[in-house]
């Protein structure tokens, strides 16, 4: 009986089957990795987010305020602003010029470049922080030229821009590559055979259908220039009031033992990750909303 029943089956219905028994695990089973899953999240994200929130109010909401606007917190805050307003639009030019190259044009050095794309993602933070001052230090390779003519990069603000762009410049083009490489270049051929300049072609073809992948590396870009803290720190000096991000900051009130105004900044670097995450979720709901609608 089983042996007439297989055959009787075409070969599309045995897949169905099987992908259908593969999801119908048992309801232990399921619960079992609910239960992982949620005590993960518990342990690793949702304890140290409230012990984080917790420490800042320790003192009160009085003491709270007074941390986050005393000057040398409130210097750190825009500093981490500023860091990140440069480093985010240079990265974003830079990441659409990236992938539109390797996804649309073939050339010499492509697979060089990509290369060149991930290095910030397997070299470390302090690695690339040390290799800046190699290159812009006072015994470094354009150091005393650059102190002949009174500029300062390493221990000041220009540093910090540039290490921050260096970690934080293959998100967008990650995002971008895949997507861009998926679409094809039938589109923007179609333009030019219409007549369409190359302006016209990326802002009324090529940016329309990559805008939110490029609005989801944007945000992670701005997350990680935020947080940033191995490469900041070696180039920062940490100059208290001049230097110092809201992560350098974090760790020199916590060595001074002020927990409080320590974990008060934190709160503030912990709900920029919330907000992050928040717009994270958004842009990927709207993406998907427009692929559904496209595809109805």
């Amino acid at each position: 009986m089983e042996t007439t029943v297989d055959t009787a089956l075409a070969p599309p219905a045995r897949r169905r089957l099987a992908r259908r028994s593969a999801r119908e695990e048992p309801a232990w089973v399921r619960l079992a990795l609910i239960f992982i899953a949620l005590a993960f999240l518990l342990l690793f994200l949702f304890a140290p987010l409230a012990a984080v929130f917790a420490g800042a109010f320790r003192k009160g909401w009085e003491a709270y305020i007074a941390s986050i606007i005393e000057p040398d917190a409130w210097s750190a805050i825009k500093l981490t602003l500023l860091a990140a307003g440069i480093a985010v639009p240079l990265n974003l030019i830079f990441g659409v010029a990236a992938a539109w190259a390797i996804a649309k044009f073939e050339f010499r050095g492509k697979s060089l470049l990509i290369t060149l794309i991930d290095l910030p993602f397997s070299v470390s933070p302090v690695v690339s922080g040390l290799i800046y001052v190699l290159i812009f230090g006072l015994q470094g390779w354009f150091g005393p030229s650059l102190h002949e003519h009174d500029i300062k990069i390493i221990f000041a603000v220009p540093g910090i821009v540039l290490a921050t762009m260096f970690v934080t410049f293959p998100f967008v083009a990650r995002e971008l590559i895949p997507l861009m490489q998926a679409q094809g270049t039938e589109e923007e051929e179609a333009a030019v055979v219409l007549g369409a300049n190359g302006w016209q072609i990326f802002w009324r073809v090529t940016l329309p259908n990559i805008k939110w992948g490029l609005l989801y590396g944007v945000i992670l870009c701005n997350a990680r220039a935020m947080g940033e803290f191995g490469a900041v720190s070696v180039v920062s000096g940490h100059v208290r009031g001049l230097t110092n991000t809201m992560p350098l900051h974090v760790e020199i009130l916590y060595n001074e033992y002020n927990f409080a105004a320590a974990f008060a900044v934190a709160s503030l670097l912990a709900l920029l990750a919330l907000v992050t995450l928040a717009l994270k979720t958004l842009v990927e709901w709207l993406g998907r909303e427009q692929i559904n609608r496209g595809q109805a």
